[in-house]
């Protein structure tokens, strides 16, 4: 992005940057202690992603407060304009990626609740570990103006996604033996579910940068 003479405007830009980057920490830190707590059942971990969720809420409204803000008032054009638009697209995927890491420790939570000892034990931390170098990639990207990775973090969405089909199938395997099982596997499929959003989220913010960086608009455009 292009640096400007007035000082003021570039340091309203910058503010907007690092918050949202705040932002994008905050929600890592919600998936890593979701999946923390259904790995040790520790409350605590779940209890603090619950506080952290009410975070990432109040971030969405001040960094969109200040875009909308900087819109109004200085009229920019071309890659500001760019710049400010897709971190609005950013924020809502963030914001969602909140709610999504919030379900997943939800359903951690009502899975040890229920003590499902018989289900068989399933390891998140990979899908986990991709999604969370998906986003760190994609929030380096936006902090450097450089998309010189997205696209591969465009592709490993489609890891994710086969990660969720494959713990999908091991589920729906496991409750076809005995149909009372079927409730018990619900909340790790839900787990599972929300870790595939969260790919689809990384990926969507992927291409509101490639868009602010280039001025692409690449959604619903497949790759390979």
């Amino acid at each position: 992005m292009e640096k400007h003479t007035d000082i003021q405007f570039e340091n309203e830009l910058e503010q907007i940057r690092s918050q949202l980057l705040l932002m994008g920490g905050t929600v890592i830190e919600m998936i890593k202690g979701a999946l923390q707590g259904l790995i040790s059942a520790n409350e605590q971990n779940f209890l603090t992603v619950f506080e952290l969720e009410k975070k990432i809420n109040s971030a969405e409204v001040e960094i969109d407060a200040l875009c909308n803000n900087t819109l109004a008032l200085r009229q920019p054009t071309a890659s500001d304009l760019r710049f400010i638009v897709s971190s609005q697209r950013m924020i809502r995927d963030l914001e969602r990626i909140g709610d999504e890491a919030e379900k997943m420790a939800r359903m951690g939570q009502y899975f040890h609740k229920n003590i499902h000892k018989e289900i068989p034990k399933l390891d998140f931390s990979e899908t986990v570990g991709n999604v969370i170098s998906m986003l760190k990639r994609v929030l380096d990207a936006y902090a450097r103006d450089d998309d010189a990775e997205l696209k591969g973090v465009i592709l490993d969405d489609k890891v994710v996604d086969d990660s969720f089909r494959s713990t999908l199938n091991e589920l729906i395997s496991f409750m076809l033996e005995e149909q009372a099982r079927v409730s018990k596997c619900i909340d790790l499929i839900f787990f599972a579910k929300a870790l595939e959003r969260i790919g689809d989220h990384a990926k969507n913010m992927s291409e509101s940068i490639i868009f602010m960086v280039h001025g692409n608009d690449l959604r619903h455009i497949k790759y390979k």
